[in-house]
């Protein structure tokens, strides 16, 4: 099962690589950290969420928030367009870029990710129609589990909170993942205080 490692949490948490040094500043305030639940305007949007949630899992949120700037630049700004048409030598070029992540898994996932994305979005009319195509928060789940690479239920659910999609409470939903996820609770404080959690 794939999903967040938050390691301020008990238990282990192991990645495959570090994170390469790069002239990106540090930025480590909460805001920047914890990220808000947005409005898509476009398949962009929600690439980027796809994203963030796919090099999320496994490190710290703050490692990741840090250098936004250079997944956004090595990823074409999220244009899916762009980043399906990726061969071989952008995987290279993206792990290379200071800032990112050396996953190689992950950048490939992305990849097939915004080629999943525009498949939904061409078969559905638009991925709006295919996220609300479903009956319910479960049927939706299991088949974003099946068309998107390294999206299991931690990334799923955090994927449709942050796009404002329904998901079930976060109280109730937690308890069936393994662990504790501080960063995932205290987006949802966040969140409901503002008056923008999609929670049913």
């Amino acid at each position: 099962m794939h999903g967040f490692c938050d390691p301020d949490a008990a238990g282990p948490c192991r990645t495959k690589g570090p994170a390469r040094a790069g002239p990106y500043p540090l930025r480590s305030t909460v805001a920047e950290t914890i990220p808000e639940v947005v409005e898509p305007a476009s398949l962009a949007d929600y690439f980027e969420v796809i994203t963030r949630a796919v090099f999320q899992a496994g490190v710290r949120w703050s490692q990741i928030a840090a250098n936004w700037d250079a997944y956004r630049a090595a990823f074409a700004d999220f244009d899916p367009v762009r980043v399906a048409a990726y061969d071989g030598a952008d995987v290279e070029r993206v792990l290379a870029t200071p800032g990112i992540l050396r996953m190689p898994r992950k950048v490939r996932a992305t990849i097939a990710d915004a080629r999943a994305l525009l498949e939904a979005d061409r078969a559905h009319g638009n991925f709006v129609n295919y996220l609300r195509s479903f009956a319910s928060y479960d049927e939706l789940a299991k088949d974003f589990k099946r068309r998107f690479a390294l999206m299991g239920e931690m990334n799923v659910w955090y994927f449709l909170f942050r796009t404002g999609e329904p998901v079930p409470r976060f109280e109730s939903w937690v308890t069936t993942i393994r662990g504790e996820h501080p960063r995932m609770r205290e987006m949802v404080e966040r969140a409901r205080a503002a008056g923008r959690s999609p929670e049913r």
